[in-house]
């Protein structure tokens, strides 16, 4: 990988984007049942004339456990949506609390990162409730995990945050103080390709 001088990753090396769009594309064969009606050959075009930053988060979605897979296509633009689809949260994002604000307002134990912060750094987006409870249509997730979802402002405001899970064959959504972490709980993320 390739990085600025501020040590920021700016894109992958010819080897690092090739190994990126085996792993995607052999996960695109394993699960059709998440993206009905999409062909490989349209998503890999479409991953060729990405901007090196989409490529980038990608790959580090993959690197941190997501399992990013295409779970969504804009009609009108041919826009994908990539989502994590780990079986559950993935592992280099758990033990952290929801945003930048929480982990700064812990006094003592903190966290490594907080779910925001890392998804900026990554630069994709947490799953609101509603892409969350869609992704809970394509297969089971969080059986043992949970994850942050987007939050309200309302409740954020108030110090609290949301987390899904599921459990019984349903979907969840729970609250918690946004400061609190637990080593089953990270964040699910969603990138526009």
């Amino acid at each position: 990988m390739a990085k600025s001088g501020k040590g920021t990753v700016t894109k992958l090396s010819a080897g690092e984007r090739q190994t990126l769009l085996d792993t995607l594309q052999s996960r695109f064969e394993r699960f059709p049942s998440r993206h009905k009606g999409v062909a490989w050959k349209d998503v890999q075009a479409r991953l060729e004339a990405a901007p090196a930053s989409k490529l980038w988060s990608l790959s580090e979605m993959e690197r941190t456990g997501g399992e990013p897979d295409v779970t969504g296509r804009d009609r009108k633009s041919g826009e994908l949506t990539f989502t994590d689809c780990s079986p559950e949260s993935p592992k280099g994002r758990r033990s952290c609390c929801f945003d930048p604000e929480a982990l700064e307002s812990r006094k003592e134990n903190k966290p490594a990162i907080s779910a925001l912060g890392m998804a900026r750094e990554l630069g994709i987006e947490l799953l609101s409730e509603a892409q969350y409870r869609e992704l809970a249509k394509l297969g089971e997730f969080d059986t043992k995990t949970s994850s942050w979802v987007q939050t309200p402002p309302d409740i954020r405001r108030l110090g609290g945050a949301l987390f899904c899970d599921r459990r019984y064959e349903h979907v969840f959504v729970y609250h918690n103080g946004a400061e609190s972490y637990y080593a089953s709980r990270g964040f699910r993320g969603a990138l526009k390709v």
